[in-house]
């Protein structure tokens, strides 16, 4: 990249209040490295402590969400775990948080997830909590690697409904997928 392109995405992001903004491949080491960072800026700059904590929250289970589920991966030594592909950004808009992340999946999982949402986006906020606290008491489902709890956490954290797309690429290989959230 050229210092004339960095400056270029530099002006960009700081146009558009883009706080932090990651593209590349995520592991656990990453991602705590990055919590860390977003931690800190949040506390620097005044965000009051029950925004910090929703953004952070939603914050991890974005990228952990990446590392569990994107299906473009890095070989990786069994004691290192997942190291896989996606972006996750944070940025202001007015008086409001977004998030943001993306990565591939693949397509016989692209059903499952807008199910998944699509039932979450016409659950109240009630309903939400309840559906949280029953996961929370549940075991691990069969074929996930969490508690099934991601997105019912960033949708409990939320201020508005999450939203969600699906972008097929040029081969059938894989399908992106976006969320975005409002804290």
């Amino acid at each position: 990249m050229s210092e004339q392109k960095y400056y270029e995405f530099l002006d960009y992001a700081q146009q558009r209040d883009i706080l932090f903004y990651y593209v590349g491949y995520f592991s656990q080491a990453i991602i705590s490295s990055m919590a860390e960072t977003v931690r800190l800026h949040l506390e620097t700059n005044g965000v009051p402590s029950s925004t910090r904590r929703r953004l952070f929250s939603s914050f991890v289970e974005m990228a952990q969400n990446i590392v569990h589920y994107s299906a473009a991966s890095l070989p990786a030594p069994e004691a290192d775990g997942e190291i896989r592909y996606g972006s996750v950004c944070i940025g202001q808009e007015g008086e409001r948080y977004f998030l943001l992340c993306a990565n591939p999946v693949n397509p016989a999982d692209v059903e499952i997830l807008r199910a998944r949402l699509d039932a979450l986006a016409r659950m109240s906020m009630e309903d939400i909590r309840q559906a949280y606290k029953t996961s929370l008491r549940a075991g691990t489902p069969a074929g996930s690697k969490g508690a099934n709890m991601g997105f019912l956490t960033v949708a409990r954290d939320a201020s508005a409904p999450l939203e969600s797309s699906f972008r097929s690429g040029n081969s059938t290989e894989r399908t992106m997928f976006y969320l975005k959230a409002m804290i």
